[in-house]
């Protein structure tokens, strides 16, 4: 099966033939001679290697083309789409690619012969008569061939074109760009961050973890800062997480079995000290009076596992906070959480207020409640089961356990608002607005902006696998069989970027959008 960016170029080829009139085919396409070029070609500094490539670029009357393959076109900002009414349209849109080699086993020859489709062309929305081009568009091993002349590269797109006899040829377009992280191979086996113009990540040697971290532009100047023991009672537990949290970066990993075991929670400081601090099944919010605990080990199912405690203090010793006949964060099937990142909508600190999920009873299950870390005045704000919530803008929004829709109301329960008319999977808020999604089947959700005042708007036309909010984007990735990887939106749901790379993790950044490429586990960065 030949790649979706090859297709789309046979298909526009295959169309030609089978739309030109009688006496005219493919056979009456003119034939020219191309040759590769002799000197270096740059890509949004990217060079080129011709020899070895499956799709070379190429030269015709001194013009060097270059091929509209599915990441060649992307990486310069362009899209390509073939419609039976239109034809062949090619324009700037707001679309990205890392490069892509195209390395193939057999050496180029010097000249080739290639084909000069007769047929009419929509360039940014402008129509140009092929057959007529002193420099047109070509065809070479079915695909479609563009010029990087003056009048396109720089009038049309607006791209810095320069030449010169020494350094060759340099093309820059101004979409936004894909920069790979040169990492070690093994890198992405485990979770990688940016932080603060760092990038942090993992080897595995033998037995041991090796936490490092170098900065952006140099990646081999790495630097350790901590290391650990893989070897359990489990086996080799070599995965790790990293979490940015109150503004801090903090390195999660899991030791032992799932009752005897425990997790461990490792702040890195700005400087690159490395420091256990949480040991244990729990979660944690810094406060104004100190750090919140939640334990969401076995003693949770006592109750009162609220703790409240200050530098230098044992976690889990500290003050207990709430009512002590409050199971936190037990959910009504009778389990704890286990993990912070499950925990992330169950638990929120709102000045010196915290609000929480918690139990009493196996009948008075998953209630919203607020404490006053003060006073430790405890009171129920929601009285019916809530399965997560978030507190935005000084407001509720919650999930209820009785019919999965989404609602919202004022911090003290008062003035409650139905914001979907279906079972929510995921939401979040970004710039005042509020999204959700809804299931569609087992793997892809359909992604909404919350309207209270009419009909909530779908966002994307297609389903998503899976939506977050980072760094003020909505961050929308696409399963592997879809056209994009990845989808940038702004605050109101408009189109930022599209990335064509297959797309397997979103990881965590401080900046710009940091992604692992399904296809060889590289790291890439969107800024």
């Amino acid at each position: 099966m030949r790649p979706k960016w090859v297709g789309y170029t046979i298909l526009f080829t295959l169309c030609m033939s089978l739309l030109a009139p009688a006496g005219h085919s493919r056979a009456a396409d003119a034939s020219v001679r191309v040759t590769l070029p002799d000197f270096t070609v740059n890509l949004n500094g990217h060079t080129v290697e011709n020899q070895y490539r499956e799709y070379p670029l190429l030269v015709y009357r001194d013009i060097t083309y270059v091929p509209m393959t599915w990441y060649d076109s992307r990486l310069l900002g362009l899209e390509a789409t073939w419609s039976p009414n239109d034809g062949l349209n090619i324009k700037q849109s707001r679309v990205a690619s890392s490069y892509a080699p195209y390395q193939s086993d057999r050496r180029n020859a010097a000249a080739y012969t290639a084909e000069v489709p007769a047929s009419a062309v929509t360039i940014n929305g402008k129509t140009i008569d092929n057959s007529k081009e002193e420099y047109p568009l070509l065809s070479f091993r079915d695909v479609t061939y563009f010029p990087l002349t003056w009048r396109f590269a720089h009038d049309e797109f607006g791209w810095d074109y320069r030449w010169d006899n020494r350094s060759g040829l340099s093309i820059l377009s101004h979409n936004p760009q894909l920069q790979t992280i040169g990492l070690p191979a093994d890198a992405g086996e485990n979770d990688v961050a940016l932080y603060k113009g760092y990038i942090y990540f993992v080897e595995t040697t033998g037995t041991t973890n090796h936490i490092y971290r170098a900065p952006l532009q140099q990646p081999s100047a790495k630097e350790e800062l901590y290391s650990y023991s893989i070897q359990t009672s489990q086996g080799l537990q070599k995965q790790v997480s990293f979490q940015i949290r109150d503004n801090a970066l903090w390195l999660t990993y899991h030791l032992g079995g799932g009752i005897m075991g425990h997790d461990e929670f490792v702040k890195i400081s700005d400087d690159g000290k490395a420091e256990l601090v949480h040991q244990g099944y729990l979660d944690f919010r810094e406060t104004p009076l100190g750090t919140l605990v939640m334990n969401l080990g076995a003693s949770a199912f006592e109750g009162g596992n609220l703790y409240l405690s200050q530098p230098g203090e044992e976690k889990t010793s500290g003050k207990r906070v709430g009512d002590a006949d409050l199971m936190y964060a037990v959910m009504s099937d009778g389990t704890s959480l286990g993990a912070p990142r499950d925990a992330a909508s169950l638990l929120a600190v709102h000045g010196e207020d915290v609000f929480v999920l918690a139990s009493r009873s196996s009948s008075d299950t998953n209630k919203l409640y607020k404490i006053n870390l003060k006073t430790n005045k405890t009171e129920k704000i929601i009285d019916f089961g809530v399965s997560r919530f978030w507190i935005i803008d000084n407001k509720l929004y919650y999930v209820k356990d009785e019919d999965g829709r989404l609602y919202s109301s004022a911090l003290d329960g008062t003035g409650e608002t139905s914001l979907s008319d279906h079972a929510v999977s995921w939401f979040d808020s970004i710039g005042g607005n509020v999204f959700y999604t809804i299931k569609k089947d087992a793997n892809r959700f359909e992604l909404y902006q919350a309207d209270p005042n009419g009909e909530d708007p779908r966002v994307w036309t297609t389903p998503v696998a899976g939506v977050q909010v980072l760094n003020d984007r909505l961050v929308c990735r696409f399963g592997e069989q879809e056209d994009y990887g990845i989808v940038l939106l702004d605050s109101s749901g408009r189109l930022l970027l599209s990335v064509a790379d297959p797309i397997s993790r979103v990881l965590t950044s401080d900046e710009g959008i940091l992604l692992q490429d399904s296809r060889d586990s590289s790291i890439e960065l969107i800024r």
